[in-house]
C-alpha cells in the first residue's frame, strides 16, 4: 500500500484585500490598496519597493501594530485584524516575533534578560534557559551578561532576533533589519533569518537591501501602495484558512 502524500502546510499568515488610508488635513494618502499576501511556514518572503511604496505600512498591518481600513489579516486561521486590543497584544507577544531596524533593546537589561523578557511577562518557568538557548542559536551565548551599550550593532541585532524567536512564534516580521549595518554584518543577519525560516517559521522581511533578493524564497514588489509584481503563492498553500473572529 503506497504512503499518502504529506498534507499541504496551512499558511501562517494571510492578508486579504488590505487597504490603509491616512488623513492629512482635508486630504488623504492612500498608503495601501487591495493588497493580498500569503506567507507559508518555512519560507522567507521579502517585501520590496521604493521609499513610500507602503512596505512598512503593510508590515504593521500584518503584525497587528495597526489596523486596516479594508480587508483582513489572518494569523494561523484567526482574524487578528478584528481582535480587541488586549487579545491582539497577547497574539503579538506570543505568536509574532518582531525584528526592528534600530534593535529596540532595553538598555538597562543584559542580553539574556532582553531575550527572556517576553517569556517572563507570561510567567514561563524556564525563561532564562530558553533565552540562553536562543542566544546560542545566533552565536551569542558568550555575551549574555552584556548590556546593549557593550555590544556592537550587529550583536544587538542578533540579540533582537533571539528575542523575536524565543517565544517560538508562527512568524517573524523584520522591518529593515540590516538598514543600520554594513554589508558583511547584513549577510550574517540574513543567514540567521534564512535559518529561522528553515526551522519552519515564516519570515517576512521589508528591506531596501539588495542582498535580500539572494535570500528570499519569494518577492512581493510594492509601488504606490499596490502590488506591482508578486510570485504565485507557494505550492504548499492550497486554500485560505477559515476565519475566526475575536
Amino acid at each position: 500500500m503506497s504512503a499518502r502524500p504529506p498534507r499541504p502546510a496551512a499558511p501562517s499568515l494571510v492578508g486579504v484585500d488590505l487597504g490603509r488610508r491616512f488623513e492629512d488635513g482635508e486630504s488623504h494618502v492612500q498608503a495601501l490598496a487591495g493588497v493580498d499576501l500569503v506567507a507559508a511556514p518555512g519560507e522567507l518572503l521579502a517585501i520590496v519597493g521604493p521609499s513610500g511604496s507602503g512596505k512598512s505600512t503593510l508590515l504593521h498591518l500584518l503584525g497587528g501594530l495597526d489596523r486596516p481600513d479594508t480587508g483582513r489579516v489572518l494569523l494561523e486561521g484567526q482574524e487578528i485584524s478584528r481582535l480587541s486590543g488586549r487579545r491582539l497584544a497577547l497574539v503579538r507577544r506570543r505568536r509574532i516575533g518582531f525584528l526592528l531596524q534600530f534593535y529596540g533593546l532595553l538598555p538597562g537589561l543584559t542580553a539574556v534578560e532582553n531575550v527572556a523578557f517576553p517569556l517572563l511577562l507570561d510567567g514561563v518557568r524556564d525563561a532564562q534557559a530558553r533565552a540562553l538557548a536562543a542566544l546560542a542559536s545566533v552565536g551569542l551565548e558568550h555575551r549574555g551578561a552584556h548590556r546593549p551599550s557593550e555590544l556592537s550593532g550587529g550583536e544587538q541585532q542578533r540579540v533582537g532576533l533571539a528575542r523575536a524567536v524565543v517565544t517560538r512564534p508562527a512568524i517573524v516580521l523584520a522591518d529593515e533589519p540590516t538598514g543600520s549595518l554594513d554589508s558583511a554584518t547584513s549577510r550574517v543577519i540574513f543567514d540567521l533569518l534564512r535559518a529561522t525560516a528553515a526551522a519552519a517559521t515564516s519570515v517576512v522581511v521589508v528591506s531596501h537591501d539588495p542582498l535580500v533578493e539572494r535570500y528570499a524564497d519569494r518577492l512581493v514588489r510594492l509601488e504606490d501602495g499596490v502590488v506591482c509584481a508578486a510570485a504565485s503563492p507557494p505550492p504548499s498553500v492550497t486554500s485560505t484558512p477559515a476565519v475566526t473572529v475575536g
